[in-house]
């Protein structure tokens, strides 16, 4: 910092003018390498700035849409909401019994490698059941806690 007069440098630095003045008092002490200095300065912004100008920065996207379901008769009958409601069930019951399915499939092809392999895999299933049946019984005592607690009446505690 031999180049810059920390007492004359900062000193009433409140107007423009003074502000220029004293750049054109550290460019001058800079001696010969002032302009190298400046160059490689001027450089390095231009370098910063062009890699800043060419990311590309997205705003927050528009909000969507809103598009109510048309597709439904507003003056349907409740019998034929129920047999849509109905129809819909089965379906996805279909779906469910499908993917039971492959899933049945998927466990036998992995018993098949298992036993390949050499594993136990009679004990391996065993314990697999009983993990299911745990997370279901903690399932359906989560789904009892949750109506009780609806079933009770609100007592502004």
């Amino acid at each position: 910092m031999a180049l810059i007069r920390p007492s004359t440098f900062f000193r009433n630095v409140s107007t423009p003018t003074t502000a220029i003045g004293d750049f054109i008092t550290v460019f001058r002490q800079a001696g010969k390498n002032r302009w190298r200095i400046a160059v490689a300065a001027a450089a390095v912004t231009t370098g910063i700035f062009s890699v800043m100008f060419q990311e590309e920065v997205r705003g927050n996207p528009r909000p969507p849409h809103v598009t109510y379901i048309t597709v439904w008769d507003p003056h349907r009958t409740m019998a034929e909401i129920v047999a849509s409601n109905i129809e819909n069930q089965k379906r996805k019951d279909r779906l469910a019994a499908q993917e039971a399915e492959r899933e049945a499939l998927r466990r036998d092809m992995y018993k098949t490698l298992g036993r390949m392999s050499g594993m136990d895999v009679d004990a391996i299933e065993k314990k697999a059941a009983a993990e299911r049946a745990a997370d279901a019984a903690a399932q359906k005592a989560a789904i009892e806690k949750a109506t009780a607690r609806q079933a009770r009446p609100a007592t502004g505690e």
